[in-house]
């Protein structure tokens, strides 16, 4: 391939669905991927090695506000973190570009409404096959046509939990998934949440849009190529990166590129390339970089009937978003509830510390769920470097609503029949959707990219991941990435961008 007019930076959601959307206008794209692509192992349906031994987990270390070391569970493969996600296709909700008040504050909105971005959600579940069910879910957003797929069936035993919450006047919905159920349990009967991909059952970036894009000759993709600064040239512009390579350090040079590394990694490249005119780093003439992180508030609740056994291999095809938009104190919004993948005996034991043979008989009769509260922007809490390294400071917000929320789903639960319910939040080290470090807006002053993901600063320097959404709502970001990506393809395939 001649020299790239588009060099794209991650393959994850956001850079992978980018080459997607861009890759039939025939422009020459490269994708510089800093990892390898994940091959099948005994491991990759293994939970021991998974949740025990960490074996998919990156060696890697970040500092804590205190400066502390910690293991941030990001993963650096071909495909990025989608490897190992829930696969959870879902759409923001409409009130979710708007602002709104929470018992934490109030969210700033987005620059644009839901509409705006509706048509490219479409043709994200076309891309990523998404198995859903329109009109369950009272929260539903307006769609202009219905999801690819069917849903993905429920299990028997979470057919009659469906049954338990409706007959409690509740809304039990779908989960929009991209899975591709017979080729996963193929493979193996275990749940796909936290499992990597190496069977292509889960309808990640690498399976999905990557696949799309690479059967384009003028796309790319380049392993074992970590970027390790950008270089800004003439007129504002990105004049090169500088990437270490199979073959060592070197540089690469595009008329346009897209970072696309994910919310951490993307502001510690930019505050790792500044210079001497930008001495707070590039696109930062806000100072906005790497501030407004996000991270949903998030808990594992298990429900348990000592006398039922639960089933479920896979178990995750359930929502409730009942009290998404209300239902809190003073009618505040609480957030989201789904299942999660089955929970195992392996499981539990590795991340509670239990014996192994009460994980089980817990594990055994459990129905796990995840609930998942909104993170409000807060410029303090960010991301920096620290002699080359990053410090995640994250300061949670809006803890009240989520703590709300988990007294509701285990009151609904007991309501439903399991006398025993358990709670667990998810620490720093599980990354709950990692976002907000580089947000959108119009004004130059208090945003680092335009509604449509171009720096204010730079030109021909555009962000493709969750680093630019301005909130994080209470729904997984994944579909909401992939749509801004293939709004940002036809933005740059409409100006004529390295045409």
């Amino acid at each position: 391939m001649s020299a790239p007019d588009i060099v794209i930076v991650g393959s994850g959601i956001g850079g992978a669905t980018l080459a997607a959307g861009l890759a039939p206008s025939g422009r020459r794209i490269m994708i510089l991927e800093r990892g390898e692509r994940l091959v099948d192992s005994p491991e990759a349906r293994d939970a021991e090695a998974i949740f025990a031994r960490g074996h998919f987990r990156p060696d890697e270390e970040w500092l804590d506000a205190a400066g502390q070391p910690f293991n941030p569970g990001n993963y650096y493969v071909v495909g990025g973190n989608s490897k190992l996600y829930g696969a959870v296709l879902m759409r923001f909700r409409a009130e979710d570009f708007a602002p709104r008040r929470h018992l934490g504050g109030t969210t700033p909105g987005w620059p644009f409404a839901y509409a705006e971005l509706e048509p490219f959600y479409a043709a994200a579940e076309r891309l990523y096959a998404v198995r859903g069910a329109a009109g369950q879910d009272p929260t539903d957003p307006p769609r202009s046509g219905s999801y690819p797929f069917a849903p993905v069936p429920d299990e028997p035993d979470i057919a009659r939990l469906r049954g338990r919450l409706a007959a409690l006047g509740l809304h039990p919905a779908s989960l929009p998934l991209g899975v591709d159920l017979a080729r996963w349990l193929a493979r193996g009967a275990t749940p796909w949440d936290a499992f990597p991909d190496t069977c292509g059952g889960k309808m990640d970036a690498e399976t999905a849009a990557l696949a799309a894009a690479l059967a384009h000759p003028n796309v790319t993709l380049r392993t074992g190529a970590r970027v390790r600064r950008l270089i800004a040239g003439e007129g504002g512009r990105i004049g090169a990166l500088e990437i270490d390579g199979p073959r060592g350090p070197e540089r690469i040079a595009a008329p346009v590129v897209v970072l696309a590394a994910g919310a951490v990694q993307t502001a510690a490249l930019l505050l790792g390339s500044a210079d001497g005119a930008h001495p707070r780093g590039l696109a930062n003439r806000s100072d906005q970089v790497g501030r407004n992180f996000m991270n949903h508030n998030a808990s594992a609740v298990l429900a348990l009937h000592p006398l039922r056994r639960n089933r479920a291999v896979y178990q995750k095809t359930l929502q409730l978003n009942d009290f998404y938009l209300a239902g809190g104190p003073g009618d505040a919004p609480l957030g989201n509830i789904q299942l999660l993948g089955k929970i195992s005996g392996p499981i539990l034991a590795a991340t509670t510390r239990l014996p192994r043979p009460l994980a089980q008989w817990i594990a055994a009769r459990s129905v796990d769920f995840y609930a998942m509260s909104e993170d409000l922007p807060d410029p303090d809490s960010r991301v920096t470097l620290k002699d080359g390294r990053i410090v995640l400071d994250w300061k949670r917000s809006n803890w009240a609503a989520h703590e709300a929320l988990v007294a509701r789903l285990k009151a609904i639960l007991r309501r439903a029949g399991y006398p025993v319910v358990l709670s667990r939040a998810f620490d720093r080290r599980t990354p709950s959707h990692q976002c907000g470090t580089a947000r959108m807006g119009h004004d130059p002053r208090a945003s680092v990219v335009d509604p449509g993901g171009r720096s204010h600063d730079h030109p021909n320097l555009f962000i493709s991941d969750a680093s630019v959404l301005p909130t994080s709502a209470a729904v997984n970001p994944s579909l909401t990435i992939a749509a801004l990506a293939l709004r940002m393809a036809a933005r740059i395939d409409a100006e004529g961008v390295a045409a």
